[in-house]
């Protein structure tokens, strides 16, 4: 989550960015940048952008796994047994 108390301009950031660079390390959280008082870009240390992605990919996974589930109970996919078998059959395996 976003501290709305972090919002700072774009030419503030621009003055002192060693030291909004240190913080967002030491906190590993995001800061919000404005132009012309309206929110422009998210700036966001390289490891807690990199854990964010990471994060996105299991929540994907884990809503795609539920998706096939969902289908296969609906009747809309048959089990690994059928695939594996119709693949052989396909391949001559």
């Amino acid at each position: 989550m976003i501290d709305l108390r972090d919002i700072h301009s774009l030419t503030d950031f621009q003055r002192n960015a060693k030291q909004y660079i240190q913080r967002t390390k030491e906190t590993q959280q995001p800061l919000v940048l404005t132009v012309n008082g309206k929110a422009e870009v998210v700036v966001q240390d390289a490891l807690a952008y990199q854990k964010l992605l990471d994060r996105l990919e299991y929540a994907e996974s884990v809503a795609a796994i539920r998706k096939g589930i969902e289908e296969f109970e609906q009747g809309k996919g048959r089990s690994a047994r059928e695939a594996l078998e119709k693949l052989r059959t396909k391949h001559g395996i």
